[in-house]
Parts: C-alpha cells; sequence; structure tokens
C-alpha cells in the first residue's frame, strides 16, 4: 500500500502543480495539520500566493527567502522538524558556495536576503582564509549566518557561526562542534540522515530533492520520499537539489524547515 501511495503521488504531480500538490499532501496522510499548513502556504504571502510572479529571475532569491519562511512556519505547525542543538537560531534559507557554479561567494553574500545563512565550501582552496573573512564580515554587517564546509580549523580563523559536514564525517559531529556553533551535515538517504542525527547536529540538509546541476548528485527523491524522509528523521532538515521558488511550492507541507540552493540564489 505504501509503495502504490508514492506511485499515484508522483503520477498526481504531472497533472499540474496545485492539483497535484494537494493530492500528495492527502497520500502522505499528513492529518489536519498537514492540510492547514498547506492552506496557510497558498494565502498572500506564502508558497502558493497566486498574485506572485515566480518567473521573475531577477526577485528569485527573495523569492526563495519568502518560499523558505513559509516552509519553516509550516514546520512548525505540524511539529514534525524535531529541535536543534544549538542556542542559535537556525535560517530558514542556504546558499552553498561552489567554487565553479558560484566563482564569486562575496559578490553574492552582497545581494542575499537579510537573515540568509551561507555555507562557504572552500575546498582547499589557498585564499580560503581571505575569502573566508571577507565573508565573515558581510554576514556579521548584513545578518547573514556563515557556515563552513567540513574545515573546523578554517570555521575558527575566520570567526564563522559554525560548521556544515559532508555526510562522510557527519558521526564526528560531536567532536568537532565547538561552543555556540551550529553545525550541520548532508544526507542522500534515510539512514544517514539518522546518522547525522544521533550524532546531534542542529540540522540535516537532504539532497537531492529535485534535478540539479551538481556533478555528485545522485538519485533523485522527489517530493513524497523526500516528504517521507523527513518525517524519519528526528532532526530539522533542509531541502537541496534542484530547488526554486517552483520546486519549494511542491515540498510546502514536507515538513522541511528551510530550502537551500547554490545557483538559484547567485542569480
Amino acid at each position: 500500500m505504501r509503495l502504490l501511495h508514492a506511485v499515484f503521488a508522483e503520477h498526481a504531480l504531472a497533472f499540474g502543480e496545485h492539483i497535484g500538490d494537494a493530492i500528495v499532501r492527502l497520500l502522505l496522510g499528513d492529518g489536519g495539520q498537514g492540510h492547514i499548513a498547506w492552506i496557510a502556504a497558498r494565502g498572500p504571502g506564502g508558497l502558493f500566493d497566486a498574485g506572485e510572479d515566480f518567473g521573475a529571475v531577477g526577485h528569485q532569491a527573495d523569492q526563495l527567502r519568502r518560499a523558505a519562511a513559509t516552509l519553516g512556519r509550516c514546520a512548525a505547525k505540524t511539529k514534525r522538524s524535531g529541535g536543534s542543538k544549538s542556542s542559535k537560531r537556525l535560517p530558514t534559507l542556504l546558499f552553498f558556495t561552489d567554487p565553479v557554479r558560484t566563482p564569486d561567494p562575496v559578490a553574492v553574500a552582497e545581494r542575499l536576503p537579510r537573515g540568509t545563512g551561507i555555507v562557504f565550501r572552500a575546498f582547499g582552496a589557498s585564499d580560503a582564509v581571505i575569502t573566508g573573512r571577507r565573508l565573515a564580515k558581510i554576514a556579521r554587517r548584513r545578518g547573514l549566518t556563515l557556515l563552513v564546509g567540513a574545515d573546523p580549523d578554517l570555521a575558527a580563523a575566520i570567526g564563522a557561526d559554525g560548521l556544515h559536514l559532508p555526510e562522510r564525517l557527519a558521526a564526528r559531529a560531536v567532536r568537532l562542534r565547538r561552543s555556540g556553533w551550529i553545525v550541520t551535515a548532508a544526507a542522500h538517504s534515510l539512514t544517514a540522515a539518522r546518522i547525522a542525527a544521533r550524532a546531534g547536529v542542529d540540522a540535516v540538509v537532504v539532497s537531492p530533492v529535485f534535478a540539479s546541476n551538481s556533478p555528485s548528485a545522485g538519485r533523485l527523491l522527489g517530493p513524497v520520499r523526500f516528504s517521507s524522509l523527513v518525517r524519519g528523521i528526528g532532526a530539522p532538515a533542509y531541502a537541496l537539489g534542484g530547488i526554486t521558488p517552483r520546486t519549494a511550492r511542491r515540498i510546502a507541507a514536507s515538513g522541511a524547515i528551510g530550502l537551500a540552493a547554490v545557483e538559484a540564489l547567485a542569480s
């Protein structure tokens, strides 16, 4: 029966985003709370605001900010997001830097909506400390949250707010955490997400939800499997992979606390 639910829900999406998403919510068995969250997301300013021009590239970052904030509110209403281990508030929107796909992260940081989180992935670049300190300065000035990917020493050197761990390092979260830090981890399956949650991360970044340009992207989860995965993690979760204002509408009642993107926030 569970398999039939997933199959019918996935095919329902092809009949139109609004109708398909409604059927997905019903088949997922959200109950009253899920329906309330979905209806709220359709209202003015929500993910489904009929007056929104989701095709306007110039407004994409702000559209994603509003979509992410709506996800966070929906997750709070359905109480399915788990709890953060950090005393710091988790941002609802994360920008992941990439040396190829976002070659000028400093310029992007200057344009990000206030309250956004940055995951600075230096990948051993020789100018990592210089770029990281520039990002930290912008983050402090603009009210952004700065995490560093996989390198706790770099995070400490630039005064970052925390650390983002690749899936392979998630189990070491407790040992790598420093006082006051936010620690997140990547996960590409329910098993990996649960390992990260048990290791004490503040949130799990789950990917790929939709088709993306990442060369390391694995099997797509899709909105139904992603929503089911979020329910089973036991920690706050972000959606990463092919996230746009349009695709964000398809996970409005997933229970995720926010969105994460690379190019979508660099446009």
